[in-house]
This record gives structure tokens, C-alpha cells and sequence, in this order.
């Protein structure tokens, strides 16, 4: 029980200011979904990539919105790492910009938390054409 609520609290981060009335803190995984959704507004993105366990817990009907994301916390800043999955055709560093920029600013200005770095790896290419 205890090992629960440690790791409990290594997967949130206290949010403090001054003239606070309590506490307010967020879990690692809300932070990946910030990023995720985020990412995927960006035209050009497919879709988040996972690794072979996620890929068969989404086939399976589970739906994980944080697949493709790592998060790391330092003490003042946060690092993101995403997978993504490119639309064939699309510019893949003006696409990676453009996400980059648009993670940072969801993060920092939905949680108050500092982006250090947004990492990406293109995991591959979506080849179907829209309908």
C-alpha cells in the first residue's frame, strides 16, 4: 500500500501559489494527454505512435490517449517525448515546428508547468489519402 501512494505522488506535480486556499496537483498522465491532443491538431499529424503494446490495447477497444508520450518532470521543467505518425506529403520539420510549438504552449499554458524540450520521433507514415 504504501508503494501505491509513493508512486502516487512521484506521478503528479504540486502546483503552489501564493495566498492558496489548498493544493492542487497534476498526475504525469494529464500532462501526456495535454501533449497528445496538442499534437494531433496539428495538420500533418496522422495520429500519436506506441509502441506494440499500445498499438493492441487500442485494437483491442481500449482507448489510451496518451500512447506515443513520455513525460519527464525535472524540478522546474517538464520533457516531453512523442511518437507521431505523419500524413505522407507533408513537410517533416515544418510539421514537427509546428507541433513542437503548439505542445509547449498547451502544457505551459494549461498547467503553469515550464517546458524545457519537445522531442520528436517519427514513427511513420500514414499513406491513406482522405476521403
Amino acid at each position: 500500500m504504501a508503494k501505491a501512494k509513493e508512486q502516487n505522488i512521484r506521478s503528479t506535480h504540486r502546483i503552489y501559489e501564493n495566498g492558496e486556499v489548498g493544493e492542487v496537483q497534476i498526475a504525469d498522465e494529464v500532462v501526456a494527454i495535454i501533449a497528445g491532443l496538442a499534437a494531433t491538431e496539428v495538420d500533418g499529424v496522422a495520429a500519436m505512435a506506441g509502441n506494440i503494446t499500445n498499438e493492441l490495447v487500442g485494437k483491442l477497444g481500449m482507448k489510451n490517449l496518451s500512447k506515443g508520450i513520455r513525460i519527464e518532470v525535472l524540478e522546474d521543467a517538464v520533457s516531453v517525448d512523442l511518437s507521431l505518425t505523419m500524413k505522407y506529403g507533408y513537410n517533416i520539420p515544418a510539421v514537427s515546428a509546428k507541433v513542437q510549438e503548439k505542445v509547449k504552449t498547451a502544457i505551459e499554458t494549461m498547467t503553469g508547468l515550464t517546458v524545457s524540450d519537445v522531442n520528436i520521433r517519427i514513427a511513420g507514415v500514414n499513406l491513406e489519402k482522405s476521403k
